[in-house]
């Protein structure tokens, strides 16, 4: 998995920073860095959940790294919002 490398490397972390924050061993974290082993879905999960990124990105099924599409809506539904205001306030110009 060198997405999950990939991903430790880019925030200037190391292993056991990854392995502490996360509870996987510093070893099983290697392991999943070179190949050895696959993570399973705990693992997952908890990489995910740390490097804020979607498990399809984390498996390298996309390069989408967009952990919540929640944030994507919510944040959409604020520019829809602003766009009904802002449409009000040109109505009274």
């Amino acid at each position: 998995m060198n997405r999950i490398r990939d991903l430790r490397e880019d925030r200037d972390l190391r292993q056991t920073d990854v392995a502490q924050a996360t509870g996987i061993d510093q070893k099983t974290l290697s392991n999943y860095e070179t190949g050895k082993t696959n993570p399973d879905s705990y693992a997952i999960i908890k990489l995910c959940d740390f490097f804020d990124v979607s498990a399809d990105y984390l498996i390298g099924r996309t390069d989408i790294r967009s952990a919540k599409i929640e944030k994507i809506e919510n944040r959409l539904a604020e520019i829809e919002k602003n766009i009904e205001i802002i449409k009000k306030e040109l109505k009274r110009i």
